[in-house]
C-alpha cells in the first residue's frame, strides 16, 4: 500500500520561470539557408519557364509553316483557276454560252478613224535634259 501513496502523491512542477533564449547564430543560418533554397528555386523556374518557351516557339513554327504551306497549294490552285478563267477562248466560250453572244461577221466590223487632237503650240509635254 505504500506504493499507492507514493503514487497519488505529485509534486507540481511549474515549468512558467524557464525562458527560451533565441539563438541568433541559428536564426541567421536559417535565413541564409532559406534565402540560398529560395534564389536556388527562383532560378530553377526561370530555366524551366525558358524552356518550356522555347519548346513552345518550336511548336507555333511549325504550326505556320504547315499553314503557310496549305495556303501556297491554295495560292497555287487560285492562280490556275485564275489564269484558265482569262484563256481567251474560255472568254469566247463563255459569251457564247451564258450571254448567248455572237461573232461578228464581216458585214458588222465598221472601222473608225480615231483622230489625234492637235497639241497648242508652244506646250511641251516633257524635256529630256
Amino acid at each position: 500500500m505504500s506504493i499507492d501513496v507514493e503514487y497519488a502523491i505529485k509534486k507540481d512542477i511549474r515549468n512558467n520561470p524557464v525562458v527560451r533564449e533565441i539563438d541568433l547564430d541559428q536564426k541567421r543560418e536559417f535565413l541564409r539557408t532559406a534565402v540560398l533554397a529560395a534564389g536556388i528555386v527562383a532560378m530553377l523556374l526561370f530555366s524551366a519557364w525558358q524552356h518550356f518557351a522555347i519548346v513552345q516557339h518550336g511548336y507555333q513554327v511549325e504550326d505556320l509553316r504547315t499553314l503557310m504551306a496549305a495556303e501556297q497549294t491554295a495560292q497555287r490552285k487560285l492562280r490556275l483557276e485564275l489564269e484558265t478563267v482569262q484563256r481567251p477562248q474560255e472568254i469566247e466560250r463563255r459569251a457564247i454560252r451564258e450571254l448567248h453572244l455572237v461573232a461578228p461577221t464581216a458585214a458588222d466590223i465598221m472601222v473608225i478613224e480615231q483622230v489625234r487632237p492637235a497639241s497648242r503650240p508652244g506646250a511641251v509635254m516633257a524635256e529630256a535634259r
